[in-house]
């Protein structure tokens, strides 16, 4: 592989250019994981360890989101804080599920895993809008029912997360869309919060497990600062459709090639 074979210098650029567009990325259509990790792949880093390092890269990427909503995350901060203990566990699960599984399981998982995350991405739009329409009821005994459901929905989330992650954000809108009564702009907002919650948590258990791609790392971390900051600014100067449709074509193009590879 030529891209495997680059010299130090350029592969450091490559990282770090993935990262602004990531950061970029999610910080006007979402999906930055399908630039990230479909990178980190072609540069020759084995799947698994391209997942972890991936997931721990793009993490400041999502402070941008959260920067966005603050007036809404303050108003439901309460429910944020009831349900960080469930994301958290959830992200452990799905964190250990991937640590202790076998590797040749997630290389046959992972063309499915990010098939359907496109597809998912795709259908996104879509999605938030069919969302937006779902009327929530208030009658007696309901409330308790939709509750569970919440903290059921966000745990299977959160496991999903931390085993992969891409395609998380939408996953976290239908699970809220569906048993919370809130406006679909701060169900985005409650979005960015818990999957900040989840990644991190994730994060924090492969930093400690080791065996990331340090150089790659690295400079994710240096490029999705730079490219949420970047967001911010051009979200409204730069179409988010074009945006997404760079991010489908990734999708199907590593879809593709992971599945003809395994």
């Amino acid at each position: 592989m030529v891209a495997a074979s680059l010299p130090l210098g350029w592969r450091l650029v490559i990282f770090c250019v993935a990262g602004i567009a990531a950061g970029i990325s999610n910080g006007i259509a979402g999906g930055g994981t399908f630039l990230s990790f479909p990178t980190l792949l072609a540069m020759g880093i084995p799947t698994l360890t391209a997942n972890v390092s991936s997931t721990v890269g793009v993490l400041p990427s999502a402070l941008g989101g959260i920067r966005g909503f603050r007036s809404e995350l303050s108003t439901h901060k309460q429910l944020v804080r009831s349900l960080v203990p469930t994301c958290f566990i959830g992200a452990l699960v799905g964190a250990g599920l991937l640590l202790l599984g076998s590797t040749q399981t997630f290389r046959n998982v992972v063309p499915w895993l990010i098939g359907s995350a496109t597809l998912l991405f795709a259908l996104a739009p879509w999605i938030t809008k069919r969302l937006a329409k779902i009327e929530h009821d208030h009658e007696e005994g309901t409330e308790p029912v939709r509750r569970r459901t919440l903290f059921i929905g966000i745990f299977l989330a959160s496991v999903y997360g931390g085993y992969f992650g891409a395609g998380l954000g939408i996953v976290l809108l239908a699970v809220m869309a569906l048993t919370l009564p809130y406006e679909i702009y701060v169900l985005q907002g409650l979005r960015s919060a818990l999957s900040m919650l989840i990644n991190a948590m994730a994060a924090i258990v492969f930093i400690i497990r080791g065996h990331l791609a340090m150089d790659a790392v690295y400079m994710l971390l240096i490029g999705t600062l730079i490219g949420g900051w970047l967001g911010t600014l051009l979200i409204r100067r730069v179409s988010p459709t074009a945006v997404r449709a760079l991010v489908i074509v990734v999708g199907v193009v590593t879809t593709v090639k992971l599945a003809f590879s395994t």
